[in-house]
This record gives C-alpha cells, structure tokens and sequence, in this order.
C-alpha cells in the first residue's frame, strides 16, 4: 500500500518520523483520515487521539491536548501543544489536570472571550485525555 511521511512535533522533541499508510487526527471539526495524496491543508486540533495505521490496524496511539497539522499530498506534519503515547497516560495524572483546568476555567470567567474559550479548550482537552486514560 502507498505511504506517506508522518512527522509529529511536540515542545519537547520529534516523536514520530515514519512513513505510514494512514493517519487519523483529532481535527477541530471532528475526526479527520488523511491517505497519501491528500488534499493540502492546515487544520487545528482539539485534544484527543491520533491514531497511525499500518498493514490495516492501529499500529500506536497518541494523545495530544491541542496544536496544528499540516497536511500536503507526501506528507503530514503534525505541531501538538502536547502529545503522549496511550500507554504512558497515567488516570491519577490525568484526573488532576482535569481538577487543574476547571479551576483555571472558573478563574476565567471574568476574562476576554479569547481567554475563556482557551481555558474551555484546555479543560475538554484535560477531560478527553482522562477518558482515554481510563481505557488504556
């Protein structure tokens, strides 16, 4: 099957540089496929999982808070704000970041619009990673 190059970027270091036959992205307007010869386009991301396919099944799984991805027709590079691989994910972790960000959104609530909707934001984020914490 046809591959492309998947790169994926986080503050701290590269994570992923492979060629892959798939990739499923937590777009921000929903859960997005991406094959060789996709359509160019920069697309942002919500937290949740990014899924690598290979030979027809999920060959790893990764969780990211939030960032962008740009996608061309060769190759998908991916900028998380913050990315884990599934089985690192701690649920007590977890748990107290998403306790961490209804505070911070609480705390948001006299602030500008831009201001909330990053602490919404960062808080489903905490709440997806929680969740898929649960199930690894």
């Amino acid at each position: 099957m046809a591959t492309f190059q998947l790169e994926l970027v986080s503050p701290e270091k590269l994570l992923l540089s492979r060629a892959v036959e798939m990739v499923v992205i937590p777009a921000a307007e929903g859960e997005m496929g991406v094959l060789p010869g996709h359509a160019p386009m920069i697309v942002t991301l919500r937290g949740g999982t990014i899924r690598v396919m290979e030979g027809g099944k999920d060959a790893e799984r990764l969780f990211v808070a939030g960032g962008f991805a740009e996608v061309t027709p060769e190759r998908v590079t991916i900028l998380a704000d913050e990315a884990t691989p599934l089985a690192e994910l701690s649920k007590v972790e977890a748990d107290r970041r998403v306790v961490e960000a209804e505070a911070a959104y609480a705390a948001a609530s006299n602030d500008t619009p831009e201001k909330r909707d990053a602490a919404m934001a960062n808080l489903l984020a905490m709440r997806v990673m929680r969740d898929v914490a649960e199930a690894a």
